[in-house]
């Protein structure tokens, strides 16, 4: 007989800021539901969005707002009205706090530490209570429970908070294949950003980079691929940098339109703040197209090899720009990249991040069988 599995997260894959995490937490409970076990995502609402579904064999909750879901799943669970063997309580720097009323059946998912980003997305009172509440309190409330990080990096932060390491297992993103018959590389120099719209993901960087390199490649283009509050910035900086003819603002597309423009791409920037993993330099790494992060963003040290897969960087828009020249400069180096990053990202399935998944619930409810 199948668990019973309840995730709490505030976004799903319908809300307009979802990204890598919310990729992840669905595939795997697609993934767990095809394989008979029962799976709720208790999540916040947003415009357009049912209160109650089920969508691939995953019913889906939706109370609550960004803030409010938080208190509103604890006392759900208080009450009751969530009979599960087990939870995945992800934590993205704002914890549930679920072991509080949970003494075991409980698993912290945590993508990465979210130091950083605090100041940029909050005021310094918030910030200080967001941080305060991730480094000293969740530290404590999960003292007994297994977490899991998508990356090694994650693991290295967790422990830095005193998260036992022996307790932090790391299942990384899968990826899923995408074959696109008859999609070529663009023919002019091209820079793909793909992700949310919203400050720590950095986009301006990646504008400005191309901006520095406008002169000397006139044809460069820049593809923008994605959606969020943050987006009217960036159209104005793109002006501002006299990108007008050269950057092109997608919003939200499908799939199949993501992944011809990652192939289309030279190069995909990825200026990010912080990445737990970096779902985005896999996605792009499947048509053979390479990625240049900061070294200090964490999870793209995992994601790319430097030198092979992509580039890292170390802080400052001097280098940024310079590594993704070197990508679009030089032909032979590019090549070799793109077959780098085509043949090593094919180790990662989410098949067998679902299987790791399933093991680590079956242990963390005590079931040691279907």
């Amino acid at each position: 007989m199948g668990l019973k599995v309840l995730m709490l997260n505030w976004r799903d894959m319908g809300h307009p800021e979802a990204g890598g995490a919310e990729k992840y937490l669905v595939t795997v409970a697609e993934g767990l539901s095809a394989r008979g076990h029962r799976v709720t995502i208790r999540t916040a609402k947003y415009p357009g969005a049912l209160k109650d579904e089920v969508v691939n064999g995953v019913r889906y909750i939706r109370r609550g707002g960004r803030l409010g879901i938080y208190p509103l799943a604890l006392g759900q669970h208080l009450m009751g009205r969530h009979e599960a063997d087990v939870v995945i309580d992800v934590q993205n720097g704002v914890p549930y706090l679920t072991p509080l009323i949970r003494r075991r059946g409980v698993v912290n998912l945590v993508h990465h530490v979210h130091r950083e980003q605090w100041p940029v997305v909050f005021g310094p009172r918030m910030s200080r209570l967001g941080w305060w509440l991730e480094s000293r309190v969740a530290p404590q409330v999960y003292r007994n429970t297994p977490y899991v990080a998508v990356s090694d990096s994650t693991r290295v932060e967790l422990s830095g908070l005193g998260v036992d390491a022996l307790r932090i297992q790391v299942i990384h993103n899968g990826t899923d294949t995408t074959p696109l018959d008859g999609t070529q590389r663009s023919a002019n120099p091209s820079i793909i950003v793909l992700g949310r719209l919203v400050p720590h993901k950095r986009v301006e960087l990646a504008l400005e980079a191309a901006a520095n390199l406008l002169t000397e490649m006139p044809d460069l283009t820049v593809d923008v691929v994605g959606s969020g509050w943050w987006e009217h910035h960036l159209t104005a900086r793109a002006q501002q940098l006299g990108l007008d003819g050269a950057v092109t603002f997608h919003g939200h597309v499908s799939e199949l339109e993501k992944h011809h423009l990652l192939a289309r791409a030279w190069v995909h920037a990825l200026p990010s703040l912080k990445e737990g993993w970096g779902l985005v330099v896999v996605e792009a790494g499947v048509h053979g197209t390479p990625s240049v992060a900061f070294r200090e963003a964490g999870g793209p040290t995992n994601s790319i090899v430097h030198g092979r897969t992509g580039l890292l960087v170390q802080p400052g828009i001097e280098n940024f720009t310079s590594a993704v020249r070197t990508v679009l400069v030089d032909d032979e180096q590019r090549r070799r990249m793109s077959d780098e990053v085509a043949a090593w990202v094919t180790q990662f399935h989410w098949d067998e991040t679902v299987d790791r998944w399933e093991e680590a619930l079956m242990l963390a409810s005590g079931h040691t069988n279907h």
